[in-house]
């Protein structure tokens, strides 16, 4: 073997060691394994968006006078689809979770709405709507909460001694995450049960024609 070969050989060795000690690999599966969890996070968001419609169609046919809290809905769920989210940049991933935000209370909104139809509460349609949605919220809940845990171990790891030198090498920085004001909202997703009203209106709503 040449000495220049040999040189080479030895210096790409000793360069793979040294980054395997400090801690190369581990930032990389790491940063993937954040990738991943925030896919899954996107992917149960997607799923409650494509479910919007078909409810807001549905309670359309029977409480078509709730005009206000559908156009809520609809423009909330219009403008998550417009917000073109990167998860590495804090001011977007921002912009995001308040777009969701208000996606949630204006479907929790028309959840209190819908209480005071009862024709519209015994629709199989209807019913296995609620179903779905009620498991895609605990889905967001549970995806979150592993993509939280995933940046924390992440932003952990490259924070230590001596992987910190070997992300700054490379140019791994902190990814920011999700905020909570309160962190039992991580294991907690929002209440879209539908619990029987204590008194029945005094009125049934007709049936309207679906728009």
């Amino acid at each position: 073997m040449r000495p220049n070969t040999f040189l080479r050989a030895l210096l790409l060795g000793l360069a793979i060691t040294l980054l395997s000690g400090c801690g190369y690999n581990q930032i990389q599966a790491k940063d993937q394994a954040t990738k991943g969890a925030w896919s899954e996070v996107l992917n149960q968001y997607k799923r409650r968006a494509d479910l919007i419609p078909n409810l807001v169609n549905t309670v359309k046919g029977y409480a078509a006078q709730e005009r206000d809290v559908l156009i809520r809905v609809t423009e909330a769920r219009a403008k998550v689809g417009q917000i073109q989210v990167n998860a590495e940049d804090a001011a977007s991933l921002a912009q995001f979770q308040k777009a969701q935000g208000d996606l949630s209370q204006a479907l929790s909104r028309l959840m209190v709405v819908t209480e005071n139809y009862p024709n519209l509460k015994s629709d199989q349609s209807f019913r296995d709507l609620q179903a779905q949605l009620e498991g895609t919220e605990n889905r967001i809940t549970v995806a979150r909460g592993r993509y939280i845990t995933s940046v924390q171990d992440y932003n952990t790891y490259i924070r230590q001694f001596p992987q910190n030198f070997t992300a700054k090498m490379f140019g791994h920085k902190e990814k920011p995450n999700f905020s909570v004001e309160n962190e039992a909202q991580i294991s907690n997703a929002p209440t879209v049960e539908f619990n029987p009203p204590t008194t029945a209106p005094a009125t049934t709503a007709a049936r309207a024609p679906a728009y």
